[in-house]
Parts: C-alpha cells; structure tokens; sequence
C-alpha cells in the first residue's frame, strides 16, 4: 500500500493522463483497482473535438503528440466514463485544464462532489497550451493561481494534485508555490515541448524524457524534503519506476508506454509488489 495525498493507495503505480483512454481500453490487461490509480484524459468544461490530423507521429525514443485535449467535456464524462471506473473500484482522479480561474473552479466545483472522485489532477502543463486556448501558465504565480482556485471549490478532503512540466531550472520554484497555494502532492513531469514535422506545437513523450524527469524528482527531494511528488516521464519497466521512488517519489505514472504495450501499469505493479520494499508518503490517512 501507498499513502499519497492523503490518499490509500493499493500500489505505487497509477495509469498517467491521456494513456489510459476510458480506462476501458486497460480493463481487458489487468483489474484497474489493483493499480494505485486511474488518471483521466485531461477534461474541459465543454467538449473538445481535438487537434487536426495527424495527431502522433512515433521517434525513435517515443511519441510526439498534438492531440489538442480531445475529451467529451464534464457533462459527457459525469454520465458515462465517471459511473463505468467507480463500478471498476478504480482510485479516480481527474485531471482538469480550464481556459480562466473560473473555468478551473467550476470543474473543481462539480467534480468534488461527484461520486468515485478521489483527487483532482491540475496540468500545469500542457505542452501546446497557446494553441488548445487552456490558460497558459508559463510563470510560477500563474500556477498558484489556478491551484488556489481548484483548491479553495473542492469539499473537503478531496486532494489537489498538481502537474508541473519537468523544468529543471525552475521545477522546485514552480513545486513550491503550487504547495502554498494548496496542492497536497505535485506530479513531475509532462511531456516536453516540442513541434509536429509541419511545426505545430505538440509535445514529447517517453523514454526521451526520463532522465529529465528523474533529476526534477531528485531536485524536488533534496529541495521540498516534505513534498509528495509522483514521478512520470518514460518509465516502462519496473527498473524505470524504481529509479523515481529511490529518487523520492512516493508515486509513478505509467503513460506512453501503455500505447506501445496496455499491460505495462499491471505488470509493473505486479514486479513491484512482489519485489523490494517502496517508499510511501508521510501521510497516515487510511481514506
């Protein structure tokens, strides 16, 4: 078990935003309530349609993706996907993107009070943001804000997770604040920026980025010693995940690599389970 945020967890290792689609598309590979959690497509207020095709291109090291934040939008999400993953006993957390403050607390608004929420995931980072109209945080005192509004809309007990790009000249700023504006864990890190062939803002995901996203975990963990931090960046292989929890991650995401192989989560949470003692967070919540 696993205390994040708060929160109990059944393991270490949660599905990361975007890679899980439904969570439907996992079940068939392993029982989602085995894995610490499920990450949701980012969702906006209304539904989005995505970005023009072609939307991910693979490299030779991972994904570059432009997908535009493709999602049926809260209304959709309420009615079918939200019922189907608490009926799985999935650990649901919803990560949100708004394009004002008030978009982000209306989310947070509806989304705390729904049944099977357990935590609210904030991207703080979406790689092409100027182009899917999201507010755009490029400074450390636009992500407080956004955090202080999620925060301040949720019930309580319901756990604000933030999502920081892995900067590492300005991760354990960026981690800092978004921890005083209320935010009980932060998630390090999203894809980097990058571009489509055709120039497009898109992001880069995958092995490429690991080593850039352990070095902002060991920063944070020598920086914030008290700070909850979940790895995610790259990681395919329980190695991979092992290398962030011995870093200080309480947690890790599994991503892109379930697009190359859907039973990565599962088995990865299975070698750790059955492997070396892991570091949990210091919270003692049994919720």
């Amino acid at each position: 078990m696993t205390d994040l945020a708060g929160l109990r967890l059944a393991s270490p290792v949660l599905v990361a935003s975007g890679c899980g689609g439904t969570g439907r598309e996992l079940a068939a590979y392993g029982p989602l309530a085995e894995l610490g959690g499920f990450v949701t497509r980012t969702l906006t207020l209304n539904a989005r349609p995505g970005g023009p095709q072609p939307r991910i291109l693979e490299t030779p090291s991972g994904l570059v993706h432009a997908v535009g934040l493709q999602n049926p939008g809260l209304e959709g999400f309420l009615a079918t996907e939200l019922p189907w993953l608490a009926q799985q006993g999935a650990r649901i957390i919803v990560s949100i993107a708004g394009s004002s403050l008030g978009e982000y607390a209306e989310l947070a608004r509806r989304l705390g009070g729904s049944p099977g929420v357990s935590a609210i995931e904030v991207n703080l980072s979406s790689p092409d943001a100027p182009t899917t109209g999201v507010f755009d945080v490029r400074e450390p005192f636009h992500a407080a804000s956004v955090v202080a509004a999620v925060h301040r809309d949720l019930p309580r007990g319901v756990p604000v997770l933030a999502k920081l790009r892995a900067d590492v000249v300005r991760v354990v700023e960026s981690a800092r604040t978004v921890l005083d504006a209320g935010a009980a864990a932060v998630v390090v890190g999203n894809a980097l920026p990058a571009a489509m062939p055709d120039g497009r803002q898109a992001g880069l995901s995958g092995p490429a980025i690991l080593p850039v996203a352990l070095r902002c975990v060991a920063d944070l963990r020598a920086e914030l010693p008290d700070a909850e931090v979940v790895g995610v960046g790259g990681i395919t292989t329980a190695e991979d995940a092992r290398s962030f929890l011995a870093a200080g991650a309480t947690a890790v995401q599994i991503g892109t690599a379930l697009l190359h192989d859907p039973t990565t989560a599962a088995r990865v949470a299975a070698e750790l389970r059955d492997g070396v003692p892991l570091h949990t967070g210091t919270s003692t919540s049994t919720d």
